[in-house]
């Protein structure tokens, strides 16, 4: 069976990732740690927690991790997700608490214990990922697969216009982790956007269910309902957490990737946070980018009728 961790910084679309993987049978959700990025740590965590609760499915351990950014001041997603993060509906009481452990410790003693086992899937910045790597870079060598909601994909940014938020917050630890050698699968911000995203009937479909766990991942999204039809006029949620999680469960809903050379802007100021994407296409200029071993494959299309359809029935289900 595989033995996934979760890093997240549980914001509204962080909560449905959750629950997709806590609610599935063929896996086992080993732990849930915990980073500052759409919220501060405080709130992630309760977010997560109480996600545990609502999901009806697994319930692992919880570790608390980073709470900065390794080089940076935080910035967060309030604007987007509401200021608790899962759209300001009171729906935050969790009964639950976290470890003790540091998220950090955490990763590192769950892969000791389970070498060539462990698949992370990072769901919100990677400070979590860098930390681990810098303290036990041999250990971190002992994991199977990581897969990462971040960078945006071959489209524009969604937080500049070239950075994608999960990078923007901490492009360093993005970097490290990307450097690391660990085998790694990119879920860019791209892939998650048109028929990907939930519709006024996917969610109608949610609510009439009367789902505990169905109507919970449509309220919490009510936030980022709102900021969609300010920013587009458009009856969307888009879930980029949720869009990388199937890509975890359901490979078959891949439809193109490819192996890339990935490098993260750290330096310019205008770049920050913005990873240039080769994908082996022959370049004017040989030097540079093109000389380079890819460090990643990066999923550039996926089958987004077959995505919705499986997280909806298991939402439902």
């Amino acid at each position: 069976m595989r033995k996934l961790i979760i890093d997240t910084d549980t914001g509204s679309d962080d909560a449905v990732a959750l629950m997709m993987a806590l609610k599935s049978t063929n896996l086992k959700v080993e732990a849930i740690t915990t980073v500052c990025g759409n919220v501060p740590i405080e709130l992630a965590t309760k977010n997560a927690l109480m996600t545990i609760e609502v999901a009806n499915g697994q319930k692992p351990p919880l570790y608390v991790g980073a709470a900065k950014p390794l080089m940076r001041d935080l910035v967060t997603a309030v604007n987007v997700h509401g200021a608790d993060g899962m759209g300001d509906c009171q729906l935050i009481h969790p009964t639950l608490l976290p470890e003790s452990k540091h998220a950090v410790d955490a990763i590192l003693e769950l892969i000791e214990n389970n070498s060539g086992e462990i698949e992370i899937v990072t769901i919100g910045p990677v400070t979590n990922i860098a930390l681990a790597l810098l303290k036990a870079p041999e250990t971190m060598k002992k994991v199977k697969h990581i897969y990462t909601m971040g960078t945006s994909g071959f489209g524009p940014g969604n937080t500049t216009p070239v950075a994608e938020f999960n990078v923007y917050v901490d492009a360093e630890a993005y970097s490290i982790m990307l450097n690391s050698g660990i085998p790694t699968t990119i879920i860019g911000f791209d892939v998650c956007l048109g028929e990907a995203a939930w519709n006024k009937e996917d969610m109608d479909v949610l609510l009439a269910s009367g789902k505990e766990e169905a109507v919970f991942a449509v309220q919490c999204n009510r936030s980022l309902l709102a900021y969609n039809l300010e920013r587009s006029n458009e009856y969307i949620v888009d879930l980029p957490d949720a869009v990388a999680m199937g890509v975890v469960l359901w490979d078959e809903i891949v439809v193109e990737d490819k192996l890339c050379y990935c490098y993260v802007c750290t330096i310019e100021a205008a770049a920050y946070g913005q990873v240039i994407i080769n994908d082996g296409s022959k370049l004017a200029i040989s030097d540079g980018f093109a000389g380079h071993m890819p460090n990643a494959t990066v999923c550039k299309t996926i089958d987004n009728p077959l995505f919705k359809k499986r997280l909806l029935e298991l939402l439902i289900s």
